[in-house]
């Protein structure tokens, strides 16, 4: 531990003793700016008054079941460890969390999507449809469309037909306030189970060509098999039976899972026919037996638009898990292909490569096609080049192992092209079990494809929707009543009890600390609590969301309440973060997408409570634990995303565009675009074809909707014929477009989803979509032609002053004799950066010295605006330091800062020795690059009246990526050596005056080691100044900060050096005169830039072909040169590659050549004529007798 956290981890013990965190300044002040609220400091626990208000959210319903454990226990002493100490450190924590200056994953409550879903107050009654039968039209349903004999009042007391819960025993749960008398102490437990799950979001940390080269080491060793599986653009559904539930990524009992319950319900029927209601019922109860969850792809055109709309509305099943009473197991993909099969559900397209050629062929494939590839090239390719390829006409392979296959639509699969269209979102590769293939095989052996059965449907999804356009309520109440009695019995999820209303559903916020509080019953709910703990200490962006469990109604009592947990993640960051303390904590359990949670707390009397600490640290009951082969942990996969730019191009460049386009223009639009295409590598040439693409389709969509945003859910209504009518003006659209023309109109048949979201979280409110940055400065170099504006993205005492002191002080120290301006903004009150503009502009060729911190996205944005019309260079200087998990500068850094500025005297900003308040004003800077924090009210506040709030925290490799990206530009300060609002005034002005002497203190007892651990000044100086030389000289290249280094390929050569090449070439010419006299006048060493040998063209030979070589990428070849062809117009050396690795390497060409020469507009492809134009006495053959051999190198172009 280093000196500055102990010494900030002592301030905050003394100042707040009941803080939970270690290493935390306590900061007692409530008023502060939104930026301190995101300090990684935790504030004073300042009690306030709850927030009032309940959102209207959805119930979560299951028919009622007697808590077997809650009725069964009986008197048992709780053991003497247990000690109220752990209670109240819990109840502080939530005190903490509750604190409006500093949020930490404080609890929200609602689930996202649905509104008013309750029965109004006329009917008193929840709809029970009748049995499931062929309906010969769209379903209507109307406000009160339930019939008489089907509804049960509340008030007899009776059971409702729906829940099959005792209206009374319902009742009582909102009448009585019984979480609020329920009190935690020795004798409270709780038991948490995950209800639902999908697959950990999984984020690499190493880049993607790391991870190739991982994936394709493993496989070459044959300690894995690398699988692939085609990405359906849709939703995640979850379902776990009609009592388990339906879930959506974040929510349930909205329009997303009524959707899929009614999709996954007629896939039954599809599939079954006459004994489809035999089969649901059998499923259903087959789910809740096994306590099993089965995750799918809902892909359907009533949600909003993706990347196409898709011809039909389907699931296809991507996971299937085992709940049991632990950790979640996943199904292998051979052992989730047997239980589709049982069920006739469909699949998804997966392909196996289990061998060094066939995984590494699959990646060139890949690059191959990024740009450009539709469903129909990738899948063909693919079934080329795999190992086994399910489904398809045949299974093969690479021994030769044949097995006959149906065609796709018989396979129990989906074919995309057929149901989605041709726009293909990605691929998904990662590595499993080396005996994946041959479990695959005896899975296909075992598990033939089902057969198919013909059956009336009944109306479909778009037309129940059509004909129910009155509100979300109407069009979910039509849909489960389509669905039938048997797959859905009630529909309590939707619309709760009659004794519920729509602010009874939600359970108050104080169930988080409450559980935090008891003792775990068993080892699931230790785990899950050390999750949720976790998760609020390191202050992950998520919230945590609660529900009355109408499930278990009629077993609630004083003593024992159930509710439901929603474990709702808002950031991707927060799967990164979470990911490391896994590595550092292997125990963990996964945080996963899509994460549903029962939990029971209940007290016990003395006497049996014996067994629960031991099953609480045992981790005996987990299910799997003699897991076989064919389940998979996928916590331990390593896996990889491919995307299609054909996809990108409609989803990131023109949906999520559509903000930056008619917010801020069509420059920043292109902006926008072009920074996207530079992260993700795009190639030249397709960034010039899309640049005029998006250009002519903002004009053309600007003209046609003005200054009314056109709505991100439905998006393709317009840029689906825009994008048809473009690719029929040539081939060149027509590839960069992948597809179009295949419309699905969606205006009339649209769900009611309110708000403009989507489940998945890709559609954003038009009103609040920004950028991630809407006006980058990226650049490959700094021109010289242009100035310079050096800025400080720093902290008070990061010497940025005596920096530019020292630059002002040497003219001519940037080896530049471009002049040099200093604006300190100490002296400068107002207007500090407009004030930097006027003054740039007398000189615009000038380096302009901003000597003013610059510490967020605002300011940032401010001298992108100069940059951009003023044409300068926007350059800035950071300290340079390691960060901490959700700050780019550390508490090292810090501490120095601090130590520097209390070191100092007379500032011009009097922030000094004297400075009162130094501290605090540094910690403020300090939060300031906390994050960023955006406040989604408005739509947001019609799905959580309180108000969701999204962090995005950034660490230091963050931070400095989007500096680069932003300016093309760093320089870093050196300042660590390797080894190593107004506080003044207010109610707590006592304590900051207290907590800046101790401070000082501190520091001062620790000034040897702070002094001990920084760079020297005149040392820092030198390096900054070095690095603005390069700068300013244009002999500057930023670092790279994309994750993927690759491109999209086009051809496979094998690269010769240019020397050897021109010296065989001078050796010839020296033995044939005929030789010497063409070349006379040629100099080829001045014209000659590159030597190869083309071994596959994508145009000319397909993709497989192309892929083929990958194997052998980067491998000396040595190619065999036999004789020199030259005409007039054209020269070029016969060659033949020789044998690598026993295996002969054979050019795809009729005619394998290396060009050396073409005449002023000729191509170079042309030399391929050179045979026909010998045969016709146009060309000049020289024989090379013996053949000269000279070794190149296979690369992709």
């Amino acid at each position: 531990m280093s000196v500055s956290q102990r010494f900030f981890g002592a301030l905050s013990n003394t100042f707040h003793s009941r803080s939970p965190f270690s290493y935390r300044i306590s900061i007692p002040f409530r008023s502060f700016s939104p930026n301190l609220s995101r300090s990684s400091f935790s504030p004073l626990t300042i009690p306030r008054k709850q927030r009032q208000g309940a959102s209207k959210e959805h119930r979560w319903v299951e028919k009622s079941k007697v808590n077997e454990l809650s009725a069964s226990l009986s008197a048992s002493s709780l053991s003497a460890s247990w000690s109220s100490s752990n209670a109240g450190k819990e109840a502080a924590m939530d005190r903490v969390a509750e604190d409006p200056v500093l949020p930490l994953l404080t609890p929200q409550f609602g689930s996202i999507g649905v509104m008013n879903h309750v029965p109004g107050r006329s009917q008193k009654s929840v709809w029970k449809p009748k049995s499931y039968g062929t309906i010969s039209g769209a379903t209507t349903v109307g406000p009160s469309s339930a019939p008489a004999d089907q509804m049960t009042g509340p008030e007899h007391g009776k059971q409702t037909e729906s829940s099959g819960a005792p209206a009374a025993v319902s009742s009582k749960l909102f009448r009585e306030k019984l979480l609020e008398s329920f009190t935690t102490d020795r004798l409270t437990y709780s038991r948490a189970q995950v209800r639902a799950t999908f697959y950990p979001k999984f984020e690499n940390e190493k880049s993607d060509q790391e991870v190739r080269t991982r994936m394709i080491e493993m496989v070459s060793k044959g300690l894995a098999t690398m699988e692939v599986s085609l990405k359906h653009s849709g939703s995640l559904f979850m379902y776990a039976g009609h009592e388990g539930g339906a879930y959506a990524k974040n929510s349930y009992g909205n329009i997303y899972t009524a959707v899929g319950v009614f999709v996954l319900g007629r896939m039954f029927r599809e599939a079954w026919g006459p004994q489809a209601s035999k089969k649901q019922a059998e499923f259903n109860e087959f789910l809740e037996r096994n306590r099993m969850c089965v995750s799918m792809e809902l892909v359907t055109a009533v949600l909003g638009d993706h990347g196409q709309r898709p011809h039909e509305d389907y699931v296809v099943v991507t996971a299937v898990t085992e709940l049991g009473n632990g950790k979640p197991k996943f199904y292998s993909t051979p052992a989730l292909i047997a239980f589709c099969r049982n069920w006739r559900l469909p699949t998804n397209h997966v392909w196996l490569f289990s061998t060094r050629k066939s995984v590494m062929s699959f990646f060139a494939a890949y690059d191959a096609l990024s740009e450009e590839g539709t469903a129909t090239t990738v899948c063909k390719t693919l079934d080329e080049v795999a190992d086994i390829s399910i489904p398809g006409k045949f299974l093969t392979d690479n021994c030769g192992f044949v097995l006959a296959l149906p065609d796709p639509s018989e396979s129990g699969s989906k074919d995309h092209i057929m149901v989605q269209g041709e726009i293909l979102e990605g691929l998904v590769a990662r590595i499993v079990s080396q005996g994946s293939s041959e479990h695959m095989k005896q899975v296909l052996r075992d598990h033939p494809p089902p057969p198919t059965e013909g059956v009336d449907l009944g109306s479909s999804l778009r037309e129940i929707c059509a004909a129910n356009r009155t509100n979300e309520k109407q069009q979910i109440m039509a849909l489960l009543k389509s669905v039938g009695t048997s797959f859905c019995p009630n529909y309590m999820d939707w619309f709760g009890t009659e004794a519920s209303d729509s602010q009874s559903r939600n359970a108050d916020r104080s169930v988080l600390s409450k559980f935090l509080q008891t003792r775990p019953a068993d080892f699931s709910t230790t785990k899950l609590q050390e999750i949720v703990r976790l998760m609020r200490e390191k202050r992950y962006p998520a919230a945590f969301k609660f529900y009355h469990n109408f499930h278990k109604a009629d077993s609630t009592s004083n003593d024992s309440l159930h509710f439901k947990m929603v474990i709702h993640v808002h950031s991707d960051l927060a799967f990164r973060k979470y990911q490391k303390e896994m590595r550092i904590n292997p125990g963990l359990w996964p945080l996963y997408r899509g994460f549903f949670v029962d939990l029971n707390l209940f007290k016990v009397n003395e006497g049996r409570s014996v067994e629960f600490p031991k099953k609480a640290s045992s981790g005996s009951e987990l299910n799997g634990e003699s897991a076989k082969d064919d389940l998979a942990d996928e916590d331990a996969n390593l896996m990889i995303k491919l995307k299609f730019l054909t996809y990108k191009i409609r989803t990131f460049l023109i949906r999520n565009g559509l903000s930056v386009l008619f917010k801020q223009g069509e420059t920043a639009y292109k902006t926008y675009y072009m920074r996207q295409m530079k992260i993700w590598n795009t190639s030249p040439a397709k960034q010039r074809q899309l640049s005029k693409m998006l250009d002519e389709w903002a004009v053309y969509i600007h003209r046609k909707y003005g200054h009314k945003q056109l709505p991100s859910s439905t998006y393709l209504s317009e840029a689906e014929p825009f994008l048809e009518q473009y690719a029929k003006r040539s081939s060149e659209n027509q590839a960069l477009i992948g597809s179009a023309g295949s419309f699905v109109r969606v205006e009339d048949f649209m769900a009611m989803t309110g708000g403009g979201q989507d489940e998945e979280g890709d559609l954003e409110p038009e009103r609040d979509m920004t950028p991630s940055s809407p006006s980058p400065m990226v650049k490959e170099t700094v021109a010289k032609d242009h100035g310079l504006i050096v800025f400080f993205p720093g902290i008070p005492g990061c010497a940025k002053s005596a920096l530019c002191k020292e630059i002002m002080s040497s003219p001519g120290r940037l080896g530049d004799d471009r002049p040099v301006k200093s604006l300190m903004g100490d002296l400068i009150k107002a207007r500090y950066w407009v004030k930097v503009d006027q003054e740039y502009r007398k000189k615009p060729y000038s380096i302009m010295l901003a000597d003013k911190n610059a510490p967020n996205e605002e300011v940032w944005r401010k001298i992108e605006d100069m940059c951009r019309s003023t044409g300068a260079s926007g350059v800035p200087i950071i300290p340079d330091s390691e960060g901490t998990e959700s700050n780019p500068f550390s508490l090292d850094s810090l501490s120095v800062f601090i130590f520097r500025v209390l070191h100092r005297a007379n500032h011009p900003g009097n922030l000094d020795n004297s400075s009162p308040n130094a501290g605090y004003v540094l910690l403020m800077f300090y939060n300031l690059y906390e994050g960023k924090v955006e406040l989604f009210q408005s739509n947001m506040a019609k799905l959580n009246p309180n108000g969701d709030i999204f962090y995005n925290l950034q660490d230091r490799k963050e931070f400095e990526t989007e500096l680069i990206e932003r300016f093309g530009s760093i320089v870093k300060m050196p300042l660590l050596e390797p080894k190593r609002l107004d506080s003044t005034k207010g109610q707590y002005a006592k304590e900051w005056t207290k907590w800046e002497k101790q401070l000082r203190d501190t520091l001062s007892a620790n000034a040897d080691y702070l002094n001990s651990i920084q760079v020297p000044f005149g040392v820092a100086v030198e390096k900054v100044i070095e690095q603005l030389q390069a700068i300013a000289k244009a002999d500057y290249s930023p670092p790279s900060t994309e994750k993927r280094n690759l491109g999209a390929i086009v051809f496979a050569a094998v690269t010769l050096p240019i020397s050897e090449i021109i010296d065989l070439i001078h050796n010839l010419g020296m033995k044939d005169p005929r030789v010497e006299s063409f070349f006379k006048d040629k100099d080829l060493k001045s014209s000659l830039k590159n030597a190869h040998l083309t071994l596959a063209h994508k145009r000319s030979h397909g993709v497989t072909a192309l892929a083929s070589f990958a194997p052998h990428l980067n491998q000396n070849i040595p190619v065999a040169v036999s004789s020199l062809l030259f005409s007039d117009k054209l020269a070029a050396l016969e060659a033949d590659p020789g044998v690598v690795d026993g295996e002969k390497i054979d050019s795809k060409n009729e005619w394998p050549h290396v060009t050396l020469w073409t005449a002023q507009g000729v191509a170079a492809k042309e030399a391929n004529a050179l045979p026909q134009l010998l045969a016709q006495g146009k060309a000049t053959r020289v024989e090379i007798n013996p053949p000269t051999t000279v070794t190149g190198v296979l690369q992709f172009f």
